[in-house]
């Protein structure tokens, strides 16, 4: 009491705690926590999740509350040890509640301050919070309902005077008591489940107000109990509605936050199926159409008996591993027609089942080969949802509540189709990222060439990383491309810009590069038609390239530089690395500037590495570390060019996040030595075609390669008379290489092409080339510096 008020004053005049928050929290009758509200969380140091189906004793230790579940309203004080923040006083007060399904108990506590009033005491000494207003003992008359509104606002700072004024009138005129939840919200705890509309009872409740006010506290009408006594015998909940409404918001809400935190499909359904367990089920499965587990299109037409669908996660909260047999994560099944998931996923609707009897039980099991599913599902509440996206049918959510927990009702169908509306929507973006992922990795595998190890010389090995932050689609290419005479074109290149667009243009560069090349023309000469190429094709087409042409007989390379970082050079005699220098030319598409070439002399078994700028450019440093950087890590000794293409990776790829693709191009120039080559020049007479014979049969008999004599002279036989024919005034040339393959090369001064043509019975020519085309592994020409090259290859046969 305040100095100066007597203990005789009225009870509403005396002193009163101000306004708390209070701990709210609904008991089971197995005595089992099954509403843990956010103040509780506060109080007593356990989240929902932890808290709900936990015994209540364990979570609120506070005397009395709990031991038999009592069927009469009880209060009291008690000391509690709290996690984080030890032992603290609470107050509390405990109602029974009828005809709320399983639940059985309301329980509100508040912490009580040191210091602070503390509860206020009824006549029979017990706490007095179960009150008809906060701070107002029960059975207390009431001179003055305006009195009482204007005293309401010094009671409850916050509160203005037309909130004031509708409490008084419910307290007084309904007898509702009011429980405040927290600093914003008071919510009316009706006194019977079974109350009729508020103007039904209207008189009913004011008679008995009045009766109070008369000064008979303990009389109630015939159709009223007396208002803050005999009604709270027996407190209902169907005003605590907007707290579970709230309640359920604040699910949701934390479910929206908790779905959708990556792009990744696998990992989007696990946090989907992982957000209901347990505070809204204790089981949930969710089960996904093929197209969108695979990443496919949109799934076609609706679900049907012949539908599959893989159950792609499972989560309970049953002891481990008792669903995994039965219902194992993985397995792809058709669902038959007469089961409740079945109605759900072709109506696209919510099923709810309250609960699964023995009947349903064995109906449902039954429609399911070689498992029993009773002994999982029955005595269990059911609720099916559909995961839906533009109002197709993805998949579904099996919930499963166990006997001992509240029915799945109505507003938890609201809830669970609202969950399930979320989670669909996060679901088909996954889908959606993956199947763009798969289009683009599919896109960029069917850009870069697959490469063949092992060319006329050298050996070659190579990366591609795409691009981690702005898309798996980049511009970044390379390419190895068989020439005549031997030689190999190395290319790399990198389209400026990111995504299909670039990756559009890359493809067109590629192919130009791989056309022209064909042609046989110099690398200085082939960048400068690219160049024009991409200015003819759109302003915006813009590129680096670097074009190298290795040959191995002579043992040099000859490269054009396009605006693109130099190469590395690895010398086989020492190891050392180094940058080459050449001139660097303007980016192809610029247009207007020469490009020049540079010869390079090189040795057997030096390595040269191209790559692009994403693998030395660092954001925030110079690109001059990271191509010293790489020239360090292309001397590192490695076992294969495998291995050694993977230390470079590693070495330079140590910053995660890369905003570039990259691709890098290692080849080994292993060179041909001198006596695997033989070179002769003939006459453009018809009577060299014999001799060409003979020197092929010769050559090949010195070499040990008596079973390719056969077919080779016979081939270039028909090949050298095709050149003595067109041969204008230079002599033809004949050269043999030995490799992997017999190579066999003829040129002459002619600059036509040949052509395979279709030929009659009485023509005279056209029928070498046939033969050729028939008998030869390949066969191709080019045209030459001084007229053209036709070549062809046989396999030799290894001893």
């Amino acid at each position: 009491m305040e100095p100066g008020t007597p203990e005789s004053a009225p009870a509403w005049r005396r002193p009163v705690p101000g306004r708390i928050p209070l701990a709210v929290a609904v008991v089971g009758a197995a005595g089992l926590v099954t509403h843990w509200s956010s103040g509780a969380s506060r109080l007593f140091g356990h989240g929902k999740e932890e808290a709900l189906s936990r015994p209540a004793g364990d979570l609120m230790p506070i005397c009395g509350a709990f031991s038999g579940l009592p069927g009469h309203p009880s209060s009291g004080r008690a000391r509690c040890d709290v996690p984080g923040r030890g032992r603290i006083d609470v107050l509390w007060w405990a109602y029974p509640l009828i005809d709320c399904g399983t639940a059985r108990l309301l329980v509100l506590a508040a912490e009580d301050e040191p210091g602070g009033a503390g509860p206020d005491r009824t006549r029979d000494g017990r706490a007095g919070r179960e009150l008809t207003a906060p701070g107002f003992a029960p059975h207390t008359a009431f001179p003055d309902a305006g009195e009482l509104a204007r005293r309401l606002p010094d009671i409850l700072p916050a509160m203005g005077p037309a909130t004031s004024g509708r409490i008084v009138s419910q307290v007084l005129e309904l007898g509702y008591p009011v429980l405040e939840f927290n600093r914003l919200h008071q919510v009316p705890v009706t006194p019977d489940w079974g109350v009729p509309r508020r103007a039904e009872r209207r008189s009913g409740h004011a008679r008995a107000a009045r009766a109070a006010t008369a000064g008979e506290p303990g009389r109630a009408t015939a159709d009223a109990p007396a208002a803050g006594s005999a009604g709270l015998d027996a407190v209902s909940l169907p005003d605590l509605e907007h707290a579970a409404v709230r309640e359920r918001l604040e699910f949701l809400n934390e479910v929206s936050g908790s779905i959708g935190t990556s792009l990744d499909l696998e990992r989007t359904i696990r946090e989907v199926t992982s957000a209901a367990v347990p505070r809204f089920t204790d089981f949930a499965g969710t089960h996904l159409r093929a197209a969108v587990l695979a990443g496919e299109g949109f799934p076609d037409g609706p679900p049907d008996v012949t539908t599959v669908w893989h159950r792609v996660w499972v989560e309970h909260n049953d002891e481990p591993g008792r669903w995994d047999d039965t219902v194992p994560v993985g397995e792809a099944i058709a669902f038959p027609e007469h089961t409740p998931f079945f109605r759900c996923m072709v109506t696209g609707e919510p099923v709810l089942i309250p609960r699964i009897g023995e009947e349903l039980g064995d109906r449902i099991s039954a429609q399911f080969e070689k498992r029993d599913l009773r002994p999982l599902i029955n005595e269990r509440s059911l609720l099916v949802v559909p995961l839906k996206a533009r109002n197709v049918v993805l998949g579904f959510m099996v919930l499963l509540r166990r006997a001992d927990r509240s029915p799945f009702d109505d507003m938890d169908r609201t809830t669970g189709a609202e969950l399930a509306a979320r989670a669909g929507l996060v679901l088909d973006n996954a889908r959606m990222y993956t199947h763009q992922e798969n289009v683009a990795d599919t896109l960029q595998d069917s850009m870069l060439p697959q490469l063949t190890p092992r060319m006329p010389g050298c050996d070659t090995a190579t990366r591609y990383l795409p691009g981690t932050r702005l898309g798996r689609v980049g511009g970044d290419w390379f390419d190895s491309i068989k020439l005549p005479g031997s030689r190999t074109a190395l290319v790399v290149g990198d389209v400026m810009g990111h995504g299909l667009h670039s990756a559009a243009m890359m493809g067109q560069l590629r192919t130009a590069v791989q056309t022209m090349a064909a042609l046989d023309l110099p690398p200085g000469q082939l960048l400068r038609r690219l160049d024009d190429l991409a200015q003819r094709l759109g302003e915006h087409y813009l590129a680096t390239c670097l074009y190298a042409v290795y040959d191995p007989i002579r043992s040099e390379l000859t490269i054009g530089n396009a605006g693109h970082i130099p190469p590395v050079l690895v010398r086989a005699e020492d190891g050392r690395s180094r940058l080459l220098e050449l001139p660097t030319g303007a980016p192809i598409g610029v247009g207007g500037v020469p490009f020049e070439t540079a010869t390079v002399r090189v040795a057997p078994g030096d390595r040269l590495v191209l790559c692009t700028d994403g693998l030395v450019e660092v954001r925030g440093q110079d690109i001059g570390a990271g191509l010293a950087a790489l020239c360090e890590s292309a001397a590192h000794p490695a076992a294969s060019m495998d291995d050694a293409c993977d230390t470079i990776i590693r070495a330079l790829n140590t910053h995660g996040g890369r905003d570039d693709d990259v691709a890098l191009l290692m080849a080994r120039l292993n060179g041909i030595p001198p006596a695997h080559v033989a070179e002769w020049e003939l006459a453009p007479e018809p009577h060299e075609v014999p001799r060409a014979r003979r020197l092929v049969r010769e050559q090949l008999a010195a070499w040990g390669l008596d079973e390719a004599v056969a077919t080779a002279e016979t081939l270039a036989g028909e090949v050298v008379g095709n050149a003595v024919r067109h041969a204008r005034t230079c002599r033809v040339g004949l050269r043999l290489v030995r490799t992997d393959v017999l190579l066999c090369e003829v040129t002459d001064d002619d600059h036509t092409l040949p052509a395979l043509l279709s030929i009659g019975e009485e023509d005279e020519y056209g029928r070498g080339l046939r033969v050729v085309s028939a008998l030869a592994h390949e066969w191709g020409a080019s045209h030459s510096g001084r007229g053209k090259t036709v070549w062809f290859e046989q396999p030799l046969v290894r001893p």
